[in-house]
């Protein structure tokens, strides 16, 4: 009986969502090439998921291995929490840009561009928690979106071997070197989000070297 129940509320929840768990499985299905994926960045005040905020949100579209050349969004978002620190990294100051859409506002377009696709991101966690933390602070939902990190994917590409050092984590700069992507505007949330999306198609292609993937297989 209380199988049948949590069965029952499961189903409930996804309808409420506006999804299946059968569709959602089906979503896992699909092509890789049809699927489609936006790549993000934020460059943020810090790292405190309570204190710090984004200042910036970069992000492109990826589909059937391509970057359309209008699939791109940054925003520079309206903040009064500055941190001397981290804009020596990511050299966002207050008069950096002049109009600046507020947090919900800019959040708002986000939502709008990202719509339902898979986010890919590096270190995924940090960037989707600072997201949802702004979309609590302004009452909209959590992101329900599915998520892939590169940080993790780029293991799967590395033979297992007892002579090989596999290391814990992998910076985004470790994987700009091993597929000798440029690093050039490194450090800003389009630099970094476009670099994050060349090395996921990297990691594909040495993924399909060894045998056919599955969108099913990535989020293994």
């Amino acid at each position: 009986m209380m199988i049948n129940f949590i069965e029952k509320s499961k189903t409930i929840l996804f309808d409420l969502l506006g999804k299946s768990e059968k569709s959602s499985d089906e979503e896992l299905l699909n092509d890789i090439d049809a699927v489609r994926f936006v790549v993000l960045d934020t460059e943020t005040t810090g790292f405190d998921y309570t204190t710090d905020r984004i200042l910036c949100i970069g992000a492109i579209v990826l589909q059937n291995n391509t970057i359309p050349i209008n699939g791109s969004f940054e925003v520079y978002i309206q903040q009064e929490h500055y941190d001397q620190a981290t804009a020596k990294i990511h050299g966002i100051l207050k008069e950096f840009v002049i109009d600046r859409p507020t947090e919900l506002e800019a959040l708002q377009q986000f939502l709008d561009f990202l719509g339902d696709s898979i986010i890919i991101a590096h270190h995924t966690i940090f960037d989707i928690t600072m997201i949802n933390k702004a979309l609590e602070r302004n009452g909209l939902p959590e992101l329900k979106n599915k998520t892939l990190d590169t940080a993790v994917l780029y293991k799967k590409t590395l033979l297992v071997s007892n002579l090989l050092e596999r290391k814990e984590n992998y910076s985004l700069d470790e994987l700009a070197d091993k597929f000798d992507i440029s690093k050039k505007d490194r450090h800003t949330a389009m630099g970094d989000a476009y670099i994050t999306a060349i090395a996921f198609l990297k990691i594909l292609n040495k993924l399909r070297e060894r045998k056919e993937i599955t969108l099913r297989q990535l989020f293994k």
